[in-house]
């Protein structure tokens, strides 16, 4: 470990090459990398124990750049630290390079890609849980935090969080640079402000001057010291610290110092000084949960069982088979049914209330050390975390979310608890997988695939009960589906998932009495769809009609014919869907009033006579 002179030196290495990398890209946040260059040359020299020669020792640190533009000194860290080499920071923005304009996890050791503001706090809950509860490892989670995003509403969900879950293995770094992007932040350099608000959420908070890098090691060793609560270091720093140019100066934000060979001269020149960070002094092992084993269950045919509940019994189920498997829900656990996962594996289970960004950042956090997390609330309610989820999809996270009370047919509670644009925003995100099974053995098929699916995998379930029609020993996987009723002469055919399956058959039991047949064919795997079942159903039929429980852009209807693009037949597609603002009512009269029940499949069908 260097003394004062060294730290000094590094920091201003640091800042060097914030310049020289964002100079030769042509972009970047220079200015902002210079205001914490000291900060991360302390914690780099003496404080983080972080192998970076083995990024994937499950002992080390981990080191979060929230506010992740500045990613020119983390990249300057990476080289201080013998990761990457000079020639490589040099590539930094370039096209093929791991070095992008905000981190990823291709350079290791990232844990998450971060750049979103607000985001890379709550992920560190995630990853501090991670360490008190599960690995059960003393490593600690640093996060580098701009006071701009101190605005952001996630960071105080992680404030909160952390608090109560007594995280003390957490500490957060806020370099409190005093100028955002186009003025000064809310609260500038009001230090003792910051430090208020951390105390009233329970947080330890130190203020220091953040380029006296004696104070920041006392205050690094502070927070090391500190049990029982989170530590937060309240940093002020000055923008651009070292270049007179633009030092403290607005106007400078996201772009590369004007005369930049100046600038590296008034920080004393190049530098290539390395940092041997020190190593977990542990095994490193983490925790293995025993667990009882057992199978995942299964349901008589013709029984009426809520998908919902068939997720919570699937998912402790899943539980008791393999102990890597946790669950987390945003205080809705009866109604989503984790709770059955909660008594069954307490030690496995995280509350996160109601929350829904720290609950999906949490699971962020959990599988970036390899648990296998099943996050759970009311579908409509992961709107609010979905640049969570959009950003799990940059992090190559996988990521597992259970929307229950899908759709109008919920009933009473009326549209503000309905989800109906989900099977859209999910099928959106990149790699992702989208499922709504109709049945309860379904679900516990469809349970069991995801939890070694890549990505990010949406299962949507329903409040409501819905008839067992799968055979507990039919294969049921991801982007397949079934033909519930099919001929040699099917007229057309009915493309149903979820609540509207139920419709559909009821529609062409009618229509059959009336001299009409109908296939009906049920996609629980809505991306990828099984494309090939209905090409074969759009060459054999008239046309098509598709009904869901969603609104018409997006969903399942969108999907079928995006399949269908791939595979034209000239076959014509009719989509029924929610096209009117529910209201509350009974979940019949809200499937009759939105015009997805079999009375309107029959009427739809009327117009494909033959």
């Amino acid at each position: 470990m260097g003394g004062t002179d060294f730290r000094r030196e590094l920091g201003r290495q640091l800042r060097v090459d914030s310049v020289r990398a964002s100079t030769a890209a042509g972009s970047g946040h220079p200015t902002s990398s210079m205001s914490s260059a000291d900060l991360m040359a302390v914690l780099l020299d003496g404080h983080l124990t972080l192998d970076y020669q083995d990024p994937g020792n499950p002992g080390n640190d981990h080191l979060i750049f929230s506010k992740g533009h500045a990613s020119p000194l983390y990249y300057a860290v990476l080289k201080a630290a013998g990761s990457i080499t000079d020639e490589e920071l040099l590539t930094f923005r370039t096209f093929g390079s791991r070095l992008e304009g905000h981190p990823t996890p291709l350079i290791p050791p990232t844990d998450v890609a971060t750049g979103s503001l607000g985001q890379g706090l709550p992920v560190g809950v995630g990853i501090a849980l991670a360490g008190k509860r599960l690995d059960r490892l003393p490593y600690r989670v640093w996060v580098l935090c701009g006071d701009s995003e101190m605005a952001e509403g996630s960071i105080w969900e992680a404030f909160s969080h952390a608090a109560w879950d007594r995280l003390d293995n957490l500490t957060a770094i806020i370099d409190v640079n005093r100028l955002g992007q186009t003025r000064e932040t809310m609260l500038g350099w009001d230090l003792d402000a910051y430090a208020a608000r951390a105390r009233a959420f329970g947080w330890h908070p130190i203020i220091v001057d953040g380029h006296d890098v004696d104070a920041i090691d006392a205050a690094y060793t502070e927070a090391e010291a500190t049990t029982g609560k989170p530590s937060v270091v309240i940093a002020r720093t000055i923008k651009g610290q070292g270049v007179k140019a633009v030092e403290d100066q607005p106007g400078k934000h996201g772009q590369p110092i004007a005369d930049a060979a100046a600038a590296i001269a008034e920080l004393g020149g190049e530098r290539h000084l390395t940092v041997d960070v020190a190593a977990p002094a542990h095994d490193g092992k983490a925790h293995h949960f025993d667990v009882p084993g057992g199978r995942m269950p299964t349901w008589r045919l013709g029984e009426q069982v809520a998908t919902r509940l068939a997720y919570g019994r699937s998912l402790a189920a899943l539980g008791s088979i393999r102990g890597d498997v946790v669950a987390l829900d945003g205080e809705v656990s009866n109604s989503t049914h984790a709770e059955l996962f909660a008594q069954a594996h307490p030690e496995r289970y995280f509350e996160m209330f109601i929350a829904e960004q720290q609950l999906v950042a949490a699971a962020v956090g959990l599988q970036a050390r390899g648990w296998v997390a099943f996050a759970s609330t009311f579908g409509a309610f992961f709107s609010r975390a979905y640049d969570f989820v959009r950003m799990a999809a940059v992090s190559r996270a996988d990521l597992r979310l259970c929307g229950s009370h899908a759709g109008v047919s919920i009933g009473e509670d009326g549209p503000s608890q309905m989800a109906l644009e989900d099977m859209a925003a999910m099928r959106a995100v990149h790699g992702s997988t989208v499922l709504h099974p109709s049945d309860a053995n379904q679900t516990a098929r469809l349970v069991a695939e995801m939890a070694d699916r890549p990505g990010v995998t949406y299962l949507r379930t329903l409040r409501g009960k819905t008839e067992v029609r799968t055979p507990p020993d039919e294969e049921v996987h991801i982007g397949g589906s079934r033909v519930l009723r099919s001929g040699d002469h099917d007229d057309i055919t009915l493309v149903a998932c979820g609540a509207t399956v139920q419709e559909a058959m009821e529609a062409a039991l009618a229509l059959a009495a009336d001299g009409v047949e109908a296939r009906v064919i049920d996609c629980y795997s809505v991306k990828p769809i099984d494309a090939a079942t209905l090409s074969e159903a759009a060459h054999q039929t008239r046309a098509l009609i598709t009904v869901e429980d969603h609104w018409p852009e997006g969903g399942l209807g969108d999907a079928v014919l995006e399949a269908l693009a791939e595979h034209p037949a000239g076959t014509p597609v009719h989509k029924l869907a929610v096209r009117d603002m529910p209201t509350s009512g009974t979940p019949a009269e809200l499937v009759h009033a939105a015009r997805i029940d079999a009375a309107a499949i029959i009427e739809a069908a009327g117009a494909f006579r033959a």
